[in-house]
């Protein structure tokens, strides 16, 4: 696999090495409603209705690389079908198992205020 710093060499005028994990969040502004995927399915002669078609090979390929890095760190992926599941209590079994790596206080703080249930019990 090319990396990253390869595929945008000409583009990059130096790199800064400290973090050892980073989170990347945001939309695809043009895809996140349902007029704009219509849309972009639809510039690519592809019929919504073939949609499922169409997103197969990506569903499928997400699920094996997927698949294939839970079984090179000895992961588990786990396939929940159940109403009324805290995903959040799980993770905390999961973790008071194999131990916190690498998580410290604020990082659980941060986490119970994003889902705000340490204090209220509730979501925000």
């Amino acid at each position: 696999m090319e990396l990253l710093t390869e595929r945008h060499a000409d583009e990059i005028a130096g790199v800064l090495s400290c973090y050892d994990r980073i989170l990347i969040q945001g939309t695809l502004p043009g895809l996140c409603y349902a007029e704009g995927m219509t849309a972009y399915l639809k510039a690519r002669q592809i019929r919504i209705f073939d949609y499922a078609q169409f997103a197969q090979p990506l569903r499928e390929a997400l699920r094996e690389n997927a698949e294939r890095l839970a079984a090179e760190h000895g992961l588990e992926i786990m396939f929940i079908r159940k109403k009324n599941f805290r995903k959040e209590d799980r993770v905390r079994e999961i973790l008071q198992k194999r131990g916190n790596h690498g998580l410290n206080a604020k990082d659980n703080f941060e986490f119970d205020r994003a889902v705000g249930y340490r204090q209220t019990g509730k979501k925000r």
